[in-house]
């Protein structure tokens, strides 16, 4: 399986697929059940930010190796406003949402590898990666 696998995110719906997606990617490329369920939440946090943020966006995964090493990347893109401030979105408990505030520093605890981009009226675009144990 070395193509992409996207769903487009547009419905409350496309937020279960994603994360239905993810977890079933991890299982085939062998991650335990624990981290599975990290990529899963990790899918939808990422997935209902572009819901709630932006009006078009779509989260893609790539099965990658680096050496002996395999993981499982998500790649989401969105052509939303944007981050004003990535550092304050990257602090615990920053919600604009009214939601936990687990949110992005969330995603990063639960990836290996995480990378995020934005520009005002542009769009972000977020990388995670989690490595098979």
């Amino acid at each position: 399986m070395n193509s992409q696998s996207c769903v487009i995110i547009q419905k409350e719906w496309d937020i279960v697929a994603a994360r239905q997606l993810g977890r079933e990617i991890a299982k085939k490329l062998g991650v335990g059940t624990v981290d599975q369920a990290r990529i899963a939440t990790a899918v939808s946090e990422i997935a209902r930010n572009i819901y709630l943020y932006a009006s078009n966006g779509k989260v893609c995964f790539n099965i990658i190796e680096n050496g002996n090493k395999k993981g499982i990347q998500i790649i989401a893109e969105d052509e939303g406003p944007g981050i004003r401030d990535i550092s304050q979105a990257m602090e615990d408990g920053y919600s604009t949402s009214g939601g936990l505030g687990a949110g992005l520093p969330g995603v990063k605890r639960l990836m290996d590898e995480f990378y995020i981009e934005s520009e005002i009226d542009q769009g972000t675009m977020i990388k995670a990666i989690k490595w098979v144990r």
